[in-house]
């Protein structure tokens, strides 16, 4: 293709390399000191971010903003374990559910913020005596915005990991009916934990290979959309948007439903299945660009629906499915101790290193994707996308069991 290989995932890459290293540590250090004072050092790295990021007048102080900001992202692995020593084992899915839907709503509406703070630079780039770039309302915005919520959550937020937290825990477990870590669908005998462990990396595995291929279709996508109907960033805001609001929509309502019914496993099937069909069509769209553009805008819109779904249902089923291997309120039918004693099946520690795998796949995959997007286009990149998360889908029947 005549068009330069643009470099704009490689920043994005790096920084989710740096949040595959950091997180299984965040999350052990977590186990051991808590949640919340291990979450407010690393919004206090966030706000280190912030802060670099407004000085920024190059590229290199913007590339040390963002390295700072991968080496503390920890929210949302601590939000999940937080959520997961809260809730019961019964309401785990729903309870996760919450994260997937601020999340959802938050790529709705963020980008928009952004860009509109974007497009009013300040007035001047010396300010009490800094130097600020003429970008730096969004950073500032961004400042003042995690400040807020550093002091929310000091002043508001309890420890749910430690000697208080895990009396009321167990009361709260013990009180609470028996749900097997193989999903919300009951069976008749507990796994044990060499069964629970060798769950988690399978989980880990399949978390690696659907976000690895999934974020390199989200990347590709506007470059998919500029080329074959040149639209602009509006219109692909727009796409984006409606993505986010009926991902947002599924997850409040169907996925919080029917997960409780179907089980985890076979939620995040049931995404992965719909990924295929998106990219199948997304593989067949340019074919009728120039012959019949209304069907290929139609295609378009259809794919969008599935991903939606998808974006709805796999990680926040995955990621529920993996917190329910670290439950403690079992005992390991083997050997009769608490699973919680078991240093692999510690919260905070398993569920970082889940996350981190999911970490490592957005770090690779926009790379292939771009990379075979520009080298062999977008018909070829889809399709082979779709036969890859076919294989996901094969290999979590197989291994997951779903």
């Amino acid at each position: 293709m005549s068009q330069s290989f643009p470099l704009d995932h490689v920043p994005h890459s790096a920084i989710r390399m740096l949040q595959f290293l950091v997180s299984p540590r965040i999350g052990s250090l977590s186990d051991k000191y808590g949640r919340k004072r291990i979450l407010l050092i690393t919004m206090i790295g966030n706000i280190l971010s912030a802060l670099v990021w407004v000085t920024s007048t190059s590229f290199a102080s913007y590339m040390l903003s963002r390295v700072i900001g991968g080496l503390s992202e920890g929210n949302v692995q601590l939000a999940i374990a937080i959520l997961s020593d809260v809730s019961t084992p019964a309401n785990r899915s729903r309870a996760l559910a919450h994260v997937g839907i601020a999340f959802a709503i938050c790529f709705c509406i963020g980008p928009p913020i952004g860009a509109y703070f974007a497009s009013r630079p300040l007035p001047s780039i010396n300010t009490f005596g800094m130097e600020l770039n003429v970008y730096a309302m969004p950073a500032l915005l961004t400042l003042v915005l995690l400040t807020l919520e550093t002091l929310f959550l000091i002043l508001a937020l309890p420890e749910t990991r430690g000697k208080d937290a895990q009396a009321a825990n167990a009361e709260k477990n013990a009180s609470d009916e028996k749900k097997p870590a193989n999903g919300t669908v009951k069976t008749s005998r507990a796994p044990t934990v060499e069964k629970r462990i060798s769950l988690l990396s399978n989980l880990g595995l399949v978390h690696f290979l659907f976000l690895g291929v999934f974020s390199g279709v989200e990347f590709t996508l506007t470059f998919l959309t500029f080329d074959l109907f040149d639209w602009n960033n509006s219109q692909n805001g727009k796409l984006i948007g409606s993505i986010g609001i009926i991902s947002a929509l599924m997850q409040g309502g169907y996925v919080r439903r029917v997960t409780s019914k179907i089980g985890e496993g076979v939620m995040a099937r049931r995404g992965v299945s719909s990924c295929v069909m998106g990219l199948v069509l997304l593989a067949i769209l340019p074919n009728y660009v120039s012959s019949n553009l209304t069907l290929a805008l139609r295609l378009l819109q259809l794919a969008a629906v599935c991903m939606a779904f998808t974006s709805a249902t796999v990680v926040n089923s995955l990621t529920a499915f993996a917190s329910l291997q670290c439950d403690e309120g079992g005992f390991d039918p083997v050997t009769g101790k608490p699973i919680k004693e078991h240093p692999q099946l510690a919260k905070g520690k398993a569920l970082g290193k889940f996350r981190s795998s999911g970490q490592l796949g957005r770090a690779i995959g926009p790379l292939i994707a771009c990379a075979s997007y520009w080298t062999f286009g977008p018909t070829y990149t889809y399709a082979v996308a779709a036969g890859a998360m076919l294989l996901v889908s094969v290999y979590m029947r197989r291994a997951v069991v779903v």
